[in-house]
């Protein structure tokens, strides 16, 4: 292909990728970027192993059938509730695929592979370093992330003694081999070395921190993967890598400090406090006996009939019961009967932002209705109900005392509502692991059970009062 039209064909998937992003910034438009965004890469991939004569065009075709079939299954058999950790196995796969480029021109430098040694050039040399450095922590990370989402690795902190001292001299050893490499690019030994001392700092990094962070490691991972596949960019001289990987790695980091002020973390506190999945201050008893009030789906039903206003706030529990077709079909009871119904929708409900939105709107529940959190939070002293479904840390009063685990942390203000149903299967903290004196509020009303069970129950009861 002539330079021309494979800059403009790489011009037309810059254009895609940003307003796939554009399209991303809202519920509404979500789809649509989604599709601008992947249309932008099948045609930055087709352009790119085109001009380069890679693979025959029927191969070249038959590779992208494949990835299709298997990319298609993949959305259509995942849960939504298990998206989260396969965001994050997608974020090493990108990084697993930057160190692996970044190693073949290491080797082609070295003559290893290839008719004849290349040129040592210091740009190829800095690049392959630095991809190979931080494509590997984002890989393993991506996969300890991936095991305590999934269940296979403790939730838990895993807490050493020394464990800065630790990373800090695994650093200093990742720096030392990256240095060693850019002096003799064809030492490719030490690239290698590099690789492997870099698996160890990424799992090192990840290990430590708990359940309650994972989703703002997710999204700073997601940023490494960005910075990796730019920085195979520059080792490859193409344009597209290094404007793609420059947009995902800029996201990633603000979707990150996002995520840390709605859980009022700093990410350096993310990264060496290790906190969540933890019990910590008062147990349950000190907070639950004697104060908790159990209900029945029939006298919510009848709550809720004399009720003008009434808010959801629906949090992971909902996405665990696949809870959401009840509360749509309940919603439309509701607004049926004159009441006015909205949804509360906290940045970090669910286990990544837009968990919830996405739930609610497969049901087709109104995006008008979805509220942010600085939205909705002065709404609730003229609540008549709001309906906790499965939420906890979000809805935590404790995040306003000084010396809670979670102070400061922005939440729904839902103990301000006249009354408040929570449902949930048990007292069982969130993931910060910490009692909920919400339960065990006077205007508070636990009606436990599962979810979805608890929903249709409540729906019934409902057109029965």
């Amino acid at each position: 292909m002539s330079f021309d039209w494979v800059n403009l064909a790489y011009l037309i998937a810059i254009v895609l990728f940003i307003l796939g992003l554009r399209g991303l910034a809202h519920p509404r438009s979500a789809v649509r970027g989604n599709v601008m965004g992947a249309l932008g890469m099948l045609v930055a991939v087709v352009v790119t192993l085109a001009d380069q004569e890679v693979l025959p065009i029927g191969l070249l075709a038959g590779g992208i059938g494949i990835g299709a079939v298997l990319g298609v299954g993949l959305a259509l058999s995942i849960k939504m509730t298990a998206m989260p950790q396969l965001v994050g196995l997608f974020n090493g796969f990108g990084g697993g695929a930057s160190v692996l480029v970044a190693g073949l021109a290491i080797l082609e430098i070295a003559g290893v592979i290839g008719t004849a040694p290349g040129e040592p050039d210091l740009q190829l040399s800095i690049a392959a370093v630095a991809s190979g450095l931080i494509g590997t922590v984002t890989f393993f990370g991506s996969l300890v992330a991936f095991g305590k989402l999934q269940g296979i690795v403790t939730e838990k902190p895993v807490r050493y003694f020394g464990e800065q001292v630790v990373k800090i001299v695994i650093g200093a050893a990742a720096v030392s081999a990256a240095v060693m490499v850019v002096l003799d690019p064809a030492a490719y030994e030490m690239f290698w070395a590099l690789v492997g001392i870099s698996a160890v700092l990424g799992i090192l990094l990840v290990v430590p921190i708990g359940g309650a962070d994972m989703p703002i490691v997710i999204a700073l991972l997601n940023s490494y993967s960005g910075l990796a596949a730019a920085a195979t960019g520059f080792v490859l001289s193409n344009t597209i890598l290094i404007v793609a990987g420059s947009l995902v790695g800029a996201s990633g980091i603000i979707l990150t400090r996002i995520m840390c002020v709605a859980m009022n973390r700093s990410l350096s506190n993310v990264l060496f406090g290790g906190v969540g999945g933890e019990a910590a201050g008062d147990g349950e008893d000190d907070v639950y006996a004697g104060k908790i009030r159990s209900t029945s789906a029939e006298e919510v039903a009848m709550i809720l009939k004399s009720a003008h206003r009434v808010v959801f706030v629906p949090g992971y529990g909902m996405a665990v019961a696949r809870a959401q077709t009840p509360v749509r079909m309940l919603t439309e009871a509701m607004e049926s009967d004159g009441l006015e119904v909205e949804f509360g929708i906290h940045p970090v409900a669910g286990r990544m932002p837009g968990h919830m939105n996405v739930l609610l709107a497969e049901e087709d529940i109104s995006y008008d209705k979805l509220r942010e959190m600085d939205d909705i939070n002065p709404t609730f002293p003229n609540t008549d109900v709001t309906i906790v479904l499965g939420a906890n840390d979000v809805v935590n009063p404790r995040a306003r005392e000084n010396d809670s685990p979670i102070a400061g942390m922005p939440i729904m203000d839902t103990d301000k509502s006249r009354t408040v149903v929570v449902i949930k299967r048990s007292l069982s903290p969130g993931f910060a692991g910490i009692a909920n004196p919400l339960f065990a509020r006077d205007n508070t009303l636990m009606l436990f059970g599962d979810g979805k069970k608890a929903m249709e129950e409540l729906v019934s009861a409902y057109h029965e009062a």
